[in-house]
């Protein structure tokens, strides 16, 4: 006698349930070990290209500026 089939059924939704759940939690852990922001990574930056900003910052004058470009070959 196999009964109503209740159980079976019954069963048979939860493990549904249980994979959706399973894949939807590799799919968040995979996205979060990634690093997805959205956001593309930032371009790595010439030493002259960050003593350019720092001039133009004015943390540097001309002088240290020419000195500093000199001595990086740009």
């Amino acid at each position: 006698m196999m009964g109503n089939g209740f159980g079976m059924g019954f069963g048979g939704g939860f493990m549904w349930l249980f994979w959706i759940l399973l894949i939807i939690a590799i799919v968040w852990a995979v996205k979060a070990a990634g690093g997805s922001s959205g956001n593309p990574p930032e371009k790595q930056k010439s030493a002259v290209d960050i003593l350019k900003e720092r001039y133009a910052k004015g943390e540097i004058d001309q002088e240290e500026f020419e000195q500093k470009r000199k001595d990086l070959g740009g």
